[in-house]
């Protein structure tokens, strides 16, 4: 039993972890009961040394005094002043006016908003949650299939995720070793190809299925002409001045992301004293907010660190890499999945490289 445990401690380690999150346990706990259990198992069956335990207090503290990680607060706090301040709706309701004739134009506004939503909040939740309460409402009063309706609005707000300043890509250039900047540069353009993905998905379906999309009625298009064109250059203005402000200094090197987090949220309370909508409320809630989205992201992080170090020390990312590569397509299977997975194409040239150069070496390795 034990030499059974031993061979496939990597897989049971993987499935104890899936178990946990099936089971409703916070993702950070679960990672850091996961490592921490396995841990102590590997060194009482001989497979990991009792130094192993001494390491974890230096990976957590490596994240704690991680300045890369200083962007995450700025940036969290930037998304949450402007959502806060009521952006999400005025760029909801102006942008439904200026597509409300087309057919599935309030569609095509949830993607054009979420799009400059993630451009401007990086916060995936606030993203969703701003676009769900605004939008939904209206769409399915309108006549929008259901369907489609939260598709493209659970759709649009996790382009989040990848469209900069995403906190995605902040951990992911940490964990990589990359700089956030050249981590923004990469996403920059996959974000506006899959933005333009879904405007073609709702383009398809107003063709396919007019039903499920249809226009705004003549009586709920209430703005025409100049004072639309007002509305829309008031609306998209300061969201879009303040996106180039941002990661524009960031991309031509004026400023380092962190920088660029602290000037985005100097920018976004300057935004919400404009619209006279910046109160103590406001900032008390978007403080609190910011607190509890940090804290989260940093707990994640730490229990990550845990699981990972123990996962390595069992062999577990080489067990990852022989069950990718042995899938059908080989190689060239992998770099498909990684894609689809969200696996960093930046490990692809080392684990290629290993299996070319040193085939036998990530059997013998303990």
């Amino acid at each position: 039993m034990a030499e059974l445990l031993i061979a496939n401690m990597a897989p049971i380690m993987f499935l104890a972890l899936v178990l946990f999150l099936l089971l409703g346990y916070p993702v950070a706990f679960s990672l850091a009961a996961v490592g921490m259990t396995f841990g102590v198992l590997g060194i009482h069956l001989g497979l990991l040394t009792p130094n192993l335990l001494q390491a974890f207090p230096a990976r957590i503290f490596g994240i704690m005094k991680n300045e890369i990680l200083l962007a995450v607060p700025f940036f969290t706090f930037m998304g949450l002043i402007l959502e806060r301040s009521g952006m999400a709706e005025d760029l909801l309701e102006t942008i439904g006016q200026l597509f409300g004739g087309v057919r599935g134009g309030l569609a095509y506004a949830v993607v054009f908003v979420g799009a400059l939503l993630a451009a401007t909040t990086g916060v995936v939740a606030a993203s969703v949650i701003a676009m769900g309460l605004i939008s939904l409402p209206i769409m399915l009063r309108y006549g929008y299939d259901k369907r489609l309706a939260t598709g493209i609005i659970a759709a649009s707000g996790t382009l989040a995720q990848i469209i900069p300043p995403s906190l995605v890509l902040i951990v992911m250039a940490d964990v990589l070793g990359r700089s956030v900047g050249d981590m923004y540069k990469g996403a920059f353009i996959p974000g506006l190809v899959l933005t333009g993905l879904y405007m073609l998905w709702v383009f398809l379906s107003t063709i396919l299925w007019p039903h499920t999309a249809p226009a705004l009625p003549p009586e709920a298009r209430t703005l025409r002409g100049w004072a639309l064109a007002r509305r829309v250059a008031v609306a998209m203005a300061p969201p879009l001045a303040l996106i180039f402000l941002v990661l524009g200094s960031i991309f031509i090197g004026w400023a380092t992301p962190t920088e660029g987090g602290a000037l985005g949220a100097v920018g976004a309370l300057l935004l919400a004293l404009l619209k006279r909508r910046l109160n103590l409320r406001l900032l008390t809630e978007a403080t609190q907010a910011t607190a509890k989205i940090v804290s989260f992201v940093i707990f994640i992080l730490i229990g990550s660190s845990v699981f990972s170090l123990v996962f390595r020390g069992v062999d577990g990312d080489l067990w990852v890499e022989h069950l990718l590569l042995d899938l059908p397509g080989g190689p060239i299977g992998f770099f498909d999945r990684g894609e689809h997975a969200g696996i960093s194409v930046g490990i692809l040239p080392r684990l290629l490289r290993d299996q070319l150069h040193h085939p036998t070496a990530a059997g013998t390795r303990r």
